[in-house]
C-alpha cells in the first residue's frame, strides 16, 4: 500500500503481520478521494481540513488527507498490535506536527465529556465488519457536536453489511468498491 497522491505521493504505507487490521485498499481509497474531491453533493475540501480518523490502523485514510493538504488529522486506534505501524507512518509522512494519537477505545472515547479540543470537517469511520454498533458512535458524533457544519461523515464497512444507518444521518451517497461499502453522509 501507498499514499496515491499529494506531497507524500508513493510512499509506502507499513502493514502490520497480524491479519485482524483490515488496511483501505488503494483502489477503495482513491475512489473515496476522487469522490470528495469531484463530487458537487459534499461542499468540503480535504485542503486544510481538520480529520478525525476513528478505528485508524495503518492510518491510510488520515495519511492520505495528509499528503493532499489536511491541516491536521487525529488518529484514534487502540489495538497494541497496530499502534507500532501507525506511529511509524506517521514519522515516515512526516506529520508529526500536524497530527495526534488517542490510544483509546473508540466508543471508550466517544462517552468522554471532554475528548477533543476541535471539531471536525471530516470524519472517517472504520470499525471491524464485525461490529454492528456503529449508529452508537454517529449518535454520540452529532450529540457531542464535533462534526463542522459542512463536515462529512465516511463510514466503511462490508458491502453485505446490512445495518440500518441512524436517521441523524443524512446520507449523501454510497458505493460499493469491490466487498467494501462507503457511506457518505452529514
Amino acid at each position: 500500500m501507498r499514499i496515491i497522491r499529494g506531497k507524500n505521493k508513493g510512499k509506502k504505507i507499513y502493514l502490520p503481520v497480524d491479519k485482524n487490521t483490515r488496511p483501505l485498499r488503494d483502489l477503495v481509497k482513491e475512489s473515496i478521494f476522487n469522490l470528495i474531491e469531484h463530487s458537487n453533493q459534499f461542499d468540503i475540501s480535504i485542503t486544510n481540513s481538520i480529520v478525525l480518523d476513528l478505528f485508524s490502523g495503518t492510518g491510510s485514510f488520515g495519511l492520505e488527507c495528509h499528503s493532499r493538504g489536511a491541516k491536521f488529522i487525529t488518529f484514534v486506534e487502540n489495538y497494541i498490535r497496530v499502534l507500532g505501524i501507525l506511529k511509524k507512518n506517521i514519522t515516515n509522512m512526516n506529520a508529526l506536527t500536524c497530527s495526534e494519537i488517542i490510544e483509546k477505545n473508540c466508543f471508550e472515547l466517544m462517552n468522554e465529556k471532554k475528548k477533543f479540543s476541535k471539531t471536525f470537517d471530516i470524519i472517517f469511520l472504520d470499525p471491524p465488519y464485525k461490529y454492528r454498533n456503529i449508529n452508537i458512535l454517529i449518535n454520540q458524533i452529532f450529540e457531542q457536536k464535533i462534526l463542522n457544519k459542512n463536515g462529512i461523515i465516511l463510514i466503511h464497512r462490508h458491502k453485505k453489511d446490512d445495518i440500518d444507518i441512524t436517521s441523524k444521518l443524512k446520507i449523501l451517497d454510497t458505493r460499493k468498491y469491490g466487498i467494501s461499502k462507503i457511506i457518505i453522509g452529514n
